[in-house]
């Protein structure tokens, strides 16, 4: 129950930065078989990013892409922590080196306060690894996870 039910929450992004972080889902995703999913709330109570971030991603299934290369970008904006979590087949080829180089490149967008450029451009350099060592298949690649952003409290 909310205490004051006549006040809205602001969205967290407007619509032109919504549109921004799903076209770099969709092109990242175009050259690869990989997924990228992309998760924003509020707050991170609690628990340590990566800690909710691998919460969220099996609560979205995630692992059950067929190559297990799906990648969850997690954002809590006003607690300001963000962690990247990648699936057991795309971490053992890129391993920990690349994943800390994205987190901080995204810090560093972050902290600038362009929150969506920054997520877009982690997405985008996701997709690329993604590509290299999951390349699109045109016989047999499926979209098996929404490209929408998801938002939580």
């Amino acid at each position: 129950m909310k205490l004051f039910p006549w006040k809205k929450n602001k969205p967290l992004f407007n619509e032109e930065e919504n549109h921004l972080i799903v076209k770099a889902i969709r092109q990242a995703e175009k050259r690869t078989s990989g997924e990228v999913r992309v998760y924003v709330e509020s707050r991170c109570r609690f628990m340590d990013a990566i800690d909710r971030a691998a919460e969220v991603f099996f609560s979205l299934k995630m692992e059950n892409t067929e190559e297990r290369n799906a990648v969850l970008v997690y954002v809590a904006l006003k607690d300001q922590q963000l962690a990247v979590f990648a699936d057991e087949g795309i971490y053992k080829r890129t391993g920990q080196e690349y994943w800390n180089k994205v987190v901080a490149e995204m810090i560093g967008t972050f902290n600038k306060q362009d929150y969506a450029k920054g997520i877009a451009e982690c997405v985008i350099q996701i997709g690329d690894a993604l590509h290299t060592h999951f390349p699109y298949e045109r016989d047999t690649d499926k979209n098996e996870l929404p490209d929408q952003i998801v938002f939580g409290n």
